[in-house]
C-alpha cells in the first residue's frame, strides 16, 4: 500500500527529501499516523470511506477498521456514518476529527521547518547519485 509522503522538502538533487513522519503512540498502539491522517483526509474530502479507500488503494474494510480503531482511541468519534436514504450514504468527519485532522496537518508542517535547518547540512554531506 503506498501512502503520500508525509511533507518534503527538495534537497541537492529531485531524489533526496527530508521527510517527516509523526505518530501519536500510546503505549505500542499507533493512534494517529501518516496512513490514518490519509484516511481522515480522504473521508473529509470524498465523504465517502469507500472512495477514501479507491484513493489510498485500501479496501472498504481496510479504511473502515482504521476508522473503527481511530473512533475507539478518541473520547469523541472521529467519523461518523450516515445511512442511505434518498441522498444515499456517506461518512464524515465530525468536529473532533477535524480538529485531529487540522493539528495533526499543523504539526507534521512545523516539525518539517523546525528539522530543515538541522538536516541542511546532512544532505550536503551525502555522495551523488
Amino acid at each position: 500500500m503506498s501512502h503520500p509522503p508525509a511533507h518534503t522538502t527538495p534537497a541537492l538533487d529531485p531524489t533526496t527529501q527530508v521527510r517527516v513522519r509523526l505518530r501519536v503512540q500510546s503505549g505500542a498502539d499507533i493512534q494517529l499516523g501518516p496512513g490514518r491522517i490519509d484516511v481522515l483526509q480522504g473521508v473529509a474530502e470524498t465523504g465517502s470511506i469507500a472512495e477514501a479507500g479507491r484513493r489510498l488503494g485500501m479496501s472498504y474494510q481496510r479504511v473502515w477498521s482504521l476508522v473503527q480503531a481511530m473512533n475507539a482511541a478518541f473520547e469523541a468519534p472521529l467519523v461518523v456514518k450516515q445511512r442511505g436514504g434518498s441522498a444515499g450514504g456517506g461518512a464524515a468527519l465530525t468536529p473532533t476529527g477535524q480538529t485531529v485532522l487540522a493539528a495533526y496537518r499543523a504539526a507534521d508542517a512545523a516539525a518539517l521547518q523546525a528539522a530543515q535547518p538541522h538536516l541542511g547540512g546532512v544532505l550536503g554531506l551525502l555522495r551523488k547519485p
